[in-house]
């Protein structure tokens, strides 16, 4: 019993933090997969779903750099469990209420608390790992977090199809407040708190771009982010369009991840090795030629299958930009530097979702996947003037 109990203080932070944000992962896969889908029932076309998700990205954008000084002064584990019940909270109100102006109000609120939470969760896991293990780390939580990513869209499909919206909303909620109470009774402790607390938000951008890593960081990262507005917002729509229904959705969005979590952990490691400039190269490079292959397939299953594979792209890129990012700063610039780092996720999807939105008011679908293809390849040789970094080299 001694050696049980001993063994049982062994399990490591990460692990902990994995195990737990896997389980509120499955809450928000499970809405994001019907997410396009539900307002596309709003406002009945693509191209309104693509500007009213723009909105609530541009938000989420703001909410980053405002959240600023709250985050350096604040406890970071209290600040991770408030963001989970704005989303429990919001989750149980959709479950109840179908409201076109109240998802307008909760969609603006959740993009702060989306902030909020992303922000908070990278902070403690870079405060949990190793300088040398970073990479490795973030190739960790990337795969457990895929896991939930690959069951909830199945979930959310089936439940959507038999029993409507509203089911999604509620099983939603119901398991991140599990996984709230879970990350509470882990007794995760993140109680560092900046010695200056910046208050001014525009100096702290202006000195966050004036920095050409950190900008180059912060480009690749949205790049990645606007292939996924691909993924999430309008291929499901289209999916609907051809009437194959939501569970079909659930499949292909399931079938995305399956890559990622075959894949992401051996990445995330590999990195730490080969430098990051190879990496960069190569997952935008399958990005680019695979998108450039769907505007030339006819079938949308080959169309489908052809994006499910694009996600080997994706592996060597998710886990991989967050950790580049910590590699270039410095331990006392995280708390000022990681939420303006991370509205590149925000700035990818705005851009994500409102470029093809206009293209698709003049022309047809299969138009878009040029797009993304052009934009893919572009950032497969912008990767290559990044300064490399090798984390197996460091002390």
């Amino acid at each position: 019993m001694h050696w049980l109990k001993k063994q049982k203080l062994k399990v490591k932070p990460i692990s902990k933090l994995g195990g737990f944000y896997l389980i509120a992962s499955l809450g928000f896969a499970m809405v994001s997969t019907i997410w396009a889908i539900y307002l596309e029932s709003f406002v009945h076309n693509a191209s309104s779903v693509g500007f009213l998700t723009s909105l609530f990205t541009a938000t989420g954008i703001l909410a980053y750099f405002l959240l600023i000084p709250i985050i350096e002064k604040r406890n970071k584990s209290s600040l991770l469990l408030a963001a989970f019940l704005i989303f429990v909270i919001s989750y149980f109100i959709f479950s109840l209420y179908s409201n076109f102006y109240l998802v307008i109000f909760l969609g603006i609120v959740l993009a702060i608390a989306a902030s909020l939470r992303v922000t908070v969760f990278g902070i403690i896991v870079r405060d949990k790992t190793k300088t040398k293990e970073v990479s490795k780390n973030e190739g960790i939580i990337y795969t457990l977090l895929n896991f939930a990513w690959l069951i909830g869209p199945l979930i959310a499909g089936y439940l959507a199809q038999k029993y409507g919206f509203k089911s999604v909303f509620l099983a939603s909620a119901i398991i991140i407040f599990l996984s709230a109470l879970l990350f509470k009774m882990s007794k995760i402790k993140d109680n560092r708190k900046a010695k200056r607390i910046d208050h001014n938000i525009f100096k702290v951008s202006m000195d966050f771009f004036k920095d050409r890593d950190r900008v180059k960081a912060y480009l690749i990262s949205g790049a990645v982010n606007f292939w996924w507005a691909l993924i999430y917002i309008y291929v499901p729509i289209r999916i609907i369009e051809l009437g194959l229904g939501t569970f079909a959705v659930g499949v292909f969005l399931a079938g995305v991840i399956v890559p990622t979590v075959l894949s992401e952990y051996y990445f995330g490691k590999l990195v730490g090795k080969k430098g990051f400039k190879k990496m960069f190269f190569s997952g935008f490079l399958i990005l680019g030629l695979l998108a450039l292959l769907c505007f030339f397939l006819g079938n949308i299953y080959f169309i489908l299958i052809a994006l499910i594979l694009a996600s080997i792209g994706i592996s060597m890129l998710e886990p991989t930009t967050e950790a580049y990012f910590f590699d270039i700063i410095k331990e006392e610039q995280r708390d000022k530097y990681y939420g303006p780092y991370n509205t590149a996720t925000e700035m990818g999807s705005l851009l994500g979702a409102l470029s093809p939105a206009l293209i698709l008011l003049f022309l047809p679908f299969k138009v878009i996947f040029i797009f993304f293809a052009i934009i893919m390849l572009f950032f497969s040789l912008f990767s290559l003037k990044i300064k490399d970094v090798f984390e197996s080299r460091r002390n």
